[in-house]
């Protein structure tokens, strides 16, 4: 089990990604824009370099669903390969058989 001010700080990160979407999408729209004059495309830059770094898409950390583990993630199945496999032993996914021989 994954430590959990870890996994609260990943939820953080995704609240504050979905309260600056549309915010961080018009700005980058506006300093990316050639036609726009070099003073507003730097202003808009300045703008975006002021919002929370937490608000990027990138700072989220993919994380198993049952456990919070950050590596060995399935994004399919939302969990990691060790719960996967304890979940198939335990035969409460269906259709996967772990094999053992």
């Amino acid at each position: 089990m994954a430590k959990k001010s870890a996994v609260n700080r990943n939820e953080m990160v995704r609240k504050l990604v979905v309260k600056f979407a549309a915010k961080r999408e018009a700005l980058k729209a506006i300093a990316n824009d050639e036609s726009l004059p070099l003073e507003d495309r730097f202003e808009a830059r300045l703008k975006l370099a002021e919002l929370p770094r937490n608000s990027s898409k990138t700072r989220i950390r993919n994380r198993c669903e049952v456990t919070g583990r950050p590596r060995a993630y399935y994004r399919k199945l939302k969990m990691s390969r060790i719960a996967l496999r304890e979940l198939g032993s335990n035969g409460q996914i269906p259709g996967l058989v772990k094999s053992s021989w």
